[in-house]
């Protein structure tokens, strides 16, 4: 017996039951503790300056798990909209997009997926990238960062 949830949110998380009655030994029951957690999206702030190298972590709490086992994407927020600059899949060289003209020859995937973008610019400031890593069929992990460029 199997119970198939579907459009999980996280208002199903709970204990479920499951008994049946068999003979001659009676009634038969398994309890299991579901939690749903929701999707959360880490934050962080980098500062740099201006014509510098800037490298920005994929997931920065993550020290434990291997990114390379999972698929993974690099975008920018850009006038509003989120544009992909890279992306990667296991066992496989990065894929970089040429339809971000401000980013096509200044980004590149450094070690642990990081994105290394050299050199910042003063229109880097206030951009938004974010790493989403793919661990399981509907299951993404993301990290956000606004970028802040200094002059000296």
């Amino acid at each position: 017996w199997a119970l198939h949830l579907k459009n999980i949110t996280v208002s199903l998380s709970g204990q479920y039951e499951c008994s049946f009655a068999t003979y001659p030994y009676g009634t038969k029951a398994a309890k299991i503790q579901l939690i749903v957690k929701a999707e959360e999206e880490q934050h962080y702030v980098k500062e740099v300056w201006l014509h510098q190298t800037l490298e920005i972590p994929c997931l920065e709490d993550t020290t434990s798990e291997n990114l390379s086992n999972y698929p993974l994407k690099w975008l920018v927020e850009e006038n509003g909209r989120k544009e992909e600059l890279v992306s990667k899949e296991p066992s496989r060289p990065a894929v970089y997009r040429n339809g971000s003209a401000l980013y096509r020859q200044r980004v590149r995937l450094g070690l642990n997926n990081a994105l290394k973008i050299s050199p910042t610019k003063i229109t880097d400031d206030g951009r938004v990238f974010s790493c989403h890593v793919v661990y399981h069929l509907e299951r993404v992990r993301k990290s956000s960062t606004t970028v802040r460029v200094f002059g000296k």
